[in-house]
């Protein structure tokens, strides 16, 4: 049941792309990224192709990356598909 309703709020989002879509990769890792419209605003839809995986960023959302130590990054690669405090609260 999750999994479709993430897959169906990822369609929405495609479905309000505005601009060009941006692919970035190395021998690591290849996203996608993106500007979707959404009734709260823009966002920043990210995704990534092998995993599945994607989020879609606030601008407060994004200038937090700015906030952040490459000890950070560090931890979130250490981990990955897992929270980096301990717990996953699901956004509302």
């Amino acid at each position: 049941m999750a999994a479709a309703r993430a897959a169906a709020e990822l369609r929405a989002l495609r479905e309000h792309r505005s601009g060009e879509e941006i692919v970035l990769g190395n021998e690591f890792a290849e996203i996608r990224v993106c500007r979707v419209e959404t009734r709260n605003g823009s966002r920043l839809l990210i995704e990534a192709p092998k995993s599945g995986q994607w989020v879609a960023l606030c601008p407060l959302e994004l200038e937090s990356l700015t906030w952040q130590n490459a000890a950070t990054f560090s931890a979130m690669i250490g981990t990955p598909f897992g929270p980096l405090l301990g717990h996953d609260e699901e956004a509302t």
